[in-house]
């Protein structure tokens, strides 16, 4: 058997183990999640079977997961950049399976078993050594052992809110769940509470069907929270299933409520689809065939805001809801998007309103405060928005900016958080956690068979989740490096809490002889690990001070 200890931003695939990625040891923060891994080569097939064992004073806080291989048919657009791992259809490694005695590796074949350290904030500072023994059979076939630094700081809690579109919808279809089911609920919730764990805390929060990624025409199944009644123009409303969402979400660790769009994706031409009960009979009240600016729908706002915001008030969390008009409109639906945004102002004033958006001039027309651009055109809003935000999806896979698709080296998902905080943003946003449908929504699709969402977009991008037999969620390595460049950014803030912000961007930007952005950053993988490595031991030092 051949093993090799590698960080874990390696990803590896079955013939091939990637050059410069060993490892020797780690340092973390107190309270911090930080990840490792040990490819693995049975040599026959008598050595498949493999018995993982760990001796080590941390081994209760260790987690090990097997990297499990995903079929990829669109590894990435042609037009995509050179940062890339293959350019090929094939299999790519990256959901999770939790580690069982009766986990078997392919033979001939490179493997990777993740290990993940849950390092306690309550864990002494210290070195902390830990022993892997890999056997078959009873005999042990391989061996390692790593040094755990354990740093005396606890990492500062997330300040970054980060929302990563979640879609009960897909849950409620795979699991053959019916919505607000209590079978639904307690999937819901598993997969909200993953989430939190990997930094997610903010949460889009279906109050009607989000109308996202839905074929013009078509519709998504209601997930819709808020209950309607409706007799004659009047309108009254129950908010018993939104109540329960919301607190299932604070119960997690969720922090900030993204109350999902009040009108139709790319420029608000119609209502979302809403459903109502009138003489005794739910049937959809409004939807694609409602124009967005018309009086019917004005007249249900009117109706919904005061209902709505008496809610959100008994429930505590008014300080914590932001709201949306649209999503990515352009330049052609500013006539409909300015009259769809005088509505949610309107009628929801005082909070926060936001949008995927990156053309600068829409911006300059004051529809909104708080834009979120993509990565590749931030430049104009810096400096120009009273907070920074900022997007990726499908269309950042040119021009080198961070994104997450199976074909990326992980170091291009991790250097996010590093340049998150010296653009000192206060969100980021991404579209697809748990999205298992085809694009425009027309029909399901299995996440461990169809990566592409059949064929639209670059295998990655549609979701960061893998469906559990249990009805709890498998995680991804993508999901965990993340999360990585999340506690990046916060031992970042961490040193700048000892020492200046001055002084952390600093020691960000020492070694390169050019300004860190989102389009110009090293690309190697160890100058991101020797990073954080160096600011894990300046914190130490200034401990001291």
């Amino acid at each position: 058997m051949k093993t090799q200890l590698l960080n874990s931003l390696a990803k590896v695939f079955p013939d091939e183990l990637p050059d410069g990625y060993g490892l020797s040891g780690i340092s973390a923060l107190e309270g911090e999640s930080v990840s490792f891994q040990l490819a693995v080569y049975p040599q026959s097939r008598s050595e498949s079977s493999v018995s993982v064992s760990l001796n080590s004073p941390v081994a209760e806080y260790i987690k090990i997961y097997t990297v499990g291989l995903i079929p990829s048919a669109l590894p990435c657009y042609e037009d995509t950049d050179d940062f890339l791992l293959r350019r090929t259809p094939g299999k790519y490694p990256d959901v999770l399976y939790p580690y069982t005695a009766e986990t078997r590796l392919a033979c001939s074949a490179w493997s990777s078993l993740w290990f993940e350290v849950c390092v306690p904030d309550s864990l002494s500072a210290g070195s902390y050594p830990v022993r892997i023994s890999v056997s078959s059979g009873g005999e042990e076939l391989a061996s390692h052992e790593i040094t755990l630094t354990v740093i005396g700081a606890v990492l500062p809690a997330q300040t970054l809110l980060h929302t990563n579109w979640f879609h009960s919808d897909c849950l409620s279809t795979y699991y053959k769940a019916p919505v607000f089911s209590e079978e639904y609920w307690k999937i819901t919730e598993s997969f909200i509470k993953t989430a939190a764990e990997h930094g997610i805390n903010m949460l889009l929060t279906p109050i009607f069907t989000p109308p996202l990624d839905t074929q013009i025409g078509g519709e998504r199944p209601t997930v819709q929270l808020i209950d309607v009644y409706k007799s004659g123009t009047t309108y009254s409303f129950g908010f018993e299933n939104f109540e329960r969402f919301i607190k299932i979400c604070l119960e997690n660790g969720i922090q900030a409520f993204e109350i999902s769009h009040l009108f139709t994706q790319w420029g608000a031409i119609a209502a979302p689809k809403i459903m109502g009960w009138e003489k005794d009979r739910c049937k959809r009240l409004f939807g694609w065939e409602t124009r967005a600016g018309g009086a019917k729908y004005k007249n249900f706002l009117s109706q919904l805001a005061p209902a709505l915001n008496a809610e959100i008030d008994r429930l505590g969390i008014r300080e914590r809801c932001h709201f949306h008009v649209s999503d990515e409109p352009g330049l052609l639906q500013v006539p409909t998007y300015r009259k769809a945004s005088k509505l949610v102002h309107e009628f929801f004033p005082g909070y926060p309103v936001m949008d995927a958006l990156s053309d600068y001039e829409f911006f300059k027309k004051g529809l909104l405060k708080t834009p979120i651009p993509s990565e590749n055109h931030v430049e104009p809003f810096v400096g120009n928005t009273d907070e920074f935000w900022t997007y990726y999806c499908c269309g950042q896979h040119r021009e080198y900016v961070p994104n997450r698709f199976f074909a990326m080296p992980s170091q291009r998902n991790r250097v996010l958080g590093f340049l998150l905080y010296k653009y000192n943003a206060a969100g980021f946003l991404q579209w697809g956690y748990n999205f298992w449908y085809s694009q425009y929504s027309k029909h399901e699709i299995d996440p461990f068979k169809v990566s592409d969402a059949a064929g639209a977009f670059p295998s990655g991008d549609a979701y960061v989740v893998y469906p559990g037999s249990d009805g709890s969620p498998l995680c991804s390595l993508r999901l965990k490096v993340f999360r990585d460049g999340l506690c990046d950014m916060r031992a970042l803030q961490k040193l700048e809490a000892l020492t200046s912000r001055e002084y952390a961007l600093e020691v960000l930007a020492r070694g390169t002889d050019y300004e860190l952005t989102f389009k110009a950053y090293p690309h190697e993988a160890q100058w991101l690990i020797d990073k954080r490595e160096e600011i894990n031991r300046e914190i130490a030092a200034h401990l001291s001070h």
